[in-house]
């Protein structure tokens, strides 16, 4: 049987983003959901990493392979996430 394919809406996102908080709190950094921009080329879920996460060298990494991973793996239509 197949996942049942996610609402891309705020509510649905920042459950998604709930999974990952936990990894990035655990730091010292905090996670926060800002918005969906719906631009011409999609979807872009606007974050802002903050705490810790806001001068670690290894926020872009964590951006990138972590949360953009984890939003677009739910949500396949999201082409990317930008901190803000």
């Amino acid at each position: 049987m197949s996942e049942q394919k996610m609402e891309l809406n705020d509510l649905n996102v920042n459950n998604v983003l709930n999974e990952i908080r936990p990894y990035i709190e655990a730091d010292g950094g905090y996670l926060e959901y800002v918005a969906i921009d719906y631009q011409d080329t999609g979807p872009i879920v606007m974050i802002r990493m903050l705490g810790a996460c806001a001068g670690c060298s290894m926020s872009a990494d964590t951006l990138k392979l972590g949360i953009e991973r984890l939003v677009q793996e739910k949500f396949p239509e999201v082409v990317g996430v930008l901190n803000v």
